[in-house]
């Protein structure tokens, strides 16, 4: 026996957000969603890049194949994003998650990247088909926070995996069977990453899909509507030619976001107007001022020696008394400031400024860590390599306690990808009545969920792709 899908969708901006960095995709045959980010970097176009591959694919697939079709438009889709960058530099630090399935008529054929979620509701019990490629999930993975402490983590949206043109950030896939009756919930984080399971169980239960959708919407609202909202409902339900007729639609920043073609249309100027210097000009002759050598006819006569001891006397103290002002002063500056840099091959707290004078080092270690350097992400990297300036010592502790956020976030991001190297994913089907989630990443080293003194240094937000 072969069923239809019934899909109700909506994508919107939120209520906190400028524009609207999620794109999706439904149709008789597929629902999909991409949560673009990288913000300037152009989100809204690398969630269009994913949709526009995956839509492209759409077509009528069952078991292994849809995994291959849908796998292969991802793949295509992060080449893309690759070629992109390549193509304009200014788009480096763009990515999007991608969640989404494949419909055989008694299948779906699932694949996942990132944080957005794929739910099944069966006899009125809510669970997850996909697992997040996030740091706190691997946290909870390893028994170091709850998922109650993850909701209200404040590195919740860091990512170990997503599509930003990076080979090895490849997507989970499986296949889950599917019944009459069954509810599909596919979503952006700004519902999941607001509203918790129990409360999506609870609205994704009524009985009319487009009251649930809205239900859902209300929610995430209410929540504080903080990111942007993707959300696609879809039943199980009997065969039905119309169901299967629906032509597939594009919702969110897809619907309008244009790709650019990969190649650069601004015309490069070949030459460029050279300033004159005095060389292109003939050499201006030095006159011999006759003024001046008149009056140096009438200069004083030199003074005697020990007039001109005493001068050299008082020039010298004077000299001397300044030295040690500004001695005095520098010493006082020194002991103000403060920085964190590199010792060696480890980060360390200094005080004083990054400059020597001579021979002389203007700063000492006032504190050191086990930090590696060569562990942070690379923005982190370059930013302590130029030394990060901080007011104080407890201001520098808090920098490197972000640092070291970094530096365990990178670890388990290696972690991840040495897992992903060295483990050939499977995608048997799943037995009636027990879908389940894809594999589960238990990347090493993730820090305690102990909370973060606030840093001064402003380090950047950083992505799987920054890690070493």
């Amino acid at each position: 026996m072969t069923f239809s899908l019934n899909t109700r969708s909506h994508s919107e901006i939120g209520l906190v957000r400028k524009n609207n960095q999620d794109s999706g995709y439904v149709s008789a045959t597929m629902l999909a969603v991409a949560d673009g980010m990288g913000g300037a970097a152009a989100g809204d176009l690398a969630s269009t890049v994913a949709i526009d591959h995956i839509s492209a694919a759409d077509a009528h697939r069952e078991g292994e194949d849809m995994l291959t079709t849908l796998a292969g438009a991802v793949a295509a889709a992060n080449d893309d994003l690759a070629d992109l960058v390549a193509w304009d530099a200014s788009l480096d630090g763009m990515g999007t998650t991608f969640c989404g399935a494949m419909f055989s008529g008694t299948q779906l054929g699932l694949v996942h990247i990132g944080d957005s979620r794929a739910y099944l509701l069966r006899n009125g019990q809510l669970s997850r088909l996909t697992h997040d490629h996030s740091w706190v999930q691997s946290l909870i993975d390893e028994g170091r926070i709850t998922p109650q402490e993850a909701a209200v983590h404040p590195h919740r949206s860091l990512l170990l995996k997503v599509l930003n043109g990076q080979a090895q950030h490849s997507p989970d896939a499986s296949l889950v069977d599917v019944r009459r009756g069954d509810r599909l919930l596919f979503c952006s984080d700004g519902l999941c990453g607001l509203v918790d399971d129990e409360t999506i169980k609870r609205l994704l239960t009524r009985p009319d899909p487009n009251e649930a959708l809205s239900r859902l919407v209300d929610a995430a609202h209410r929540a504080g509507g903080k990111d942007n909202i993707t959300i696609i409902v879809s039943d199980v339900v009997a065969q039905d030619d119309e169901l299967d007729a629906v032509e597939g639609t594009v919702i969110g920043a897809a619907a309008t976001t244009r790709i650019p073609r990969h190649e650069s249309t601004t015309e490069i100027p070949t030459t460029s107007e050279r300033p004159a210097h005095a060389a292109d000009h003939p050499s201006r002759q030095v006159l011999f001022d006759s003024e001046a050598e008149e009056s140096m006819r009438y200069a004083p006569i030199a003074k005697s020696a020990r007039q001109r001891f005493r001068s050299w006397l008082v020039v010298l103290v004077c000299i001397a008394a300044v030295l040690v002002a500004t001695i005095l002063g520098a010493r006082a500056y020194l002991r103000s400031q403060y920085y964190v840099g590199t010792s060696g091959e480890n980060v360390a707290i200094y005080q004083g400024v990054p400059e020597k004078l001579l021979w002389m080092d203007l700063h000492s270690v006032v504190e050191d860590s086990d930090i590696r350097v060569a562990d942070l992400p690379r923005d982190y990297r370059n930013r302590v390599e130029s030394s990060i300036q901080v007011p104080s010592v407890e201001s520098g502790r808090a920098t490197l306690g972000e640092l070291r956020i970094g530096e365990q976030y990178c670890r388990a991001v290696r972690d991840q990808r040495a897992r992903s190297t060295n483990t050939t994913p499977s995608a048997p089907a799943t037995p009636p009545g027990s879908p389940s989630a894809s594999a589960t990443m238990a990347p090493s080293a993730a820090p305690s969920a102990s909370s973060t003194p606030t840093s001064e240094a402003q380090l950047p937000q950083v992505q799987a792709g920054d890690c070493p």
